[in-house]
């Protein structure tokens, strides 16, 4: 029975070795949009082309997008706004908008950009 119960254990503890080794070595290298691409949609380059996103992951990506903001409220409204009708939201916290187009030309009455 203790032979049982420290083999269980070992099988155990390797498994969560390999995990965070795989973690750990997943997330290796990476910095900035490149950790964030994996994290949020799972697979790389997932969520930047135009249709690409469903309007329940706008939130998730708007949030990374919005978060180093000093007007987040107004940046997730329009963040989310761009998102639901463009179905994708640029890599980064800020700029990268030409790898999605609708996004990018989406402009306000006075010419601006209208998305974050």
């Amino acid at each position: 029975m203790v032979r049982l119960i420290n083999l269980l254990l070992l099988c155990v503890a390797f498994v969560l070795v390999s995990v965070c080794f795989n973690v750990v070595a997943g997330n290796a290298g990476k910095e900035g949009s490149d950790a964030f691409e994996v994290e949020a949609y799972g697979r790389r380059n997932y969520g930047y082309r135009q249709g690409s996103l469903r309007a329940g992951q706008c939130p998730s990506a708007c949030s990374y997008r919005c978060s180093r903001t000093s007007k987040r409220k107004a940046c997730m409204f329009f963040c989310q706004k761009c998102c639901a009708t463009c179905l994708c939201v640029p890599p980064g916290t800020y700029g990268n908008k030409e790898v999605c187009p609708c996004y990018n030309n989406w402009k306000t009455q006075e010419g601006g950009p209208k998305c974050p």
